[in-house]
C-alpha cells in the first residue's frame, strides 16, 4: 500500500512538473533571466508549491501519516557557509542546465542524450559531495 501510494504521488508530481513547464529548460532559464526576457510564469508554480507546503507543515503538527511512520520534524533555519555554498552551487547548476533534480528525473524519458548526461552528472555529484564534505569538515561523511 505504501509503495503504491508513493508511486502514485511520484507520478502526480511528475505530471505536475510537466504541466507547469518545469521540465522545459528554456522556460526555467527564462524565469532566471531577470535582466533579459524574463518569464514570470514559474513564479506562480513556486507559489503554488510553497504556500500549500507551509500550510501542510502546520497541519501535520501532532498528527501521524495515514500510511504509518511519522512526519519528518521541521528543521530550524540555520544560515551557514554550507547552506549558502550549496544554494549557490545548486542555483548555478539550475541556471546552466535549466533543470533541477525533480524535473530532470521527470524528463529523463524524453531528454535524450543531454538528459542522460545531466543524470550522470547529478549522480556523480551525489557520490562526490559527501567525500568533499568529509575533507572540508575533517570528519566522517554524514548522509
Amino acid at each position: 500500500m505504501r509503495v503504491g501510494s508513493a508511486a502514485l504521488a511520484g507520478a502526480i508530481f511528475g505530471i505536475g512538473l510537466w504541466l507547469s513547464g518545469m521540465t522545459d529548460t528554456h522556460k526555467v532559464q527564462g524565469w532566471l533571466d531577470f535582466f533579459g526576457t524574463w518569464d514570470p510564469t514559474l513564479t506562480f508554480v513556486m507559489g503554488g508549491a510553497i504556500v500549500p507546503m507551509a500550510v501542510a507543515w502546520r497541519f501535520t503538527n501532532g498528527r501521524r501519516p495515514v500510511l504509518g511512520g511519522q512526519f519528518p520534524p521541521m528543521v530550524p533555519a540555520r544560515f551557514d557557509l554550507r547552506l549558502i555554498g550549496g544554494s549557490v552551487l545548486f542555483g548555478m547548476g539550475w541556471a546552466l542546465t535549466g533543470l533541477c533534480p525533480g524535473p530532470a528525473l521527470a524528463s529523463i524519458s524524453w531528454g535524450g542524450v543531454s538528459g542522460l548526461i545531466f543524470l550522470a552528472a547529478m549522480l556523480t555529484g551525489m557520490v562526490v559531495a559527501p567525500v568533499i564534505r568529509t575533507r572540508l569538515d575533517g570528519g566522517p561523511a554524514r548522509t
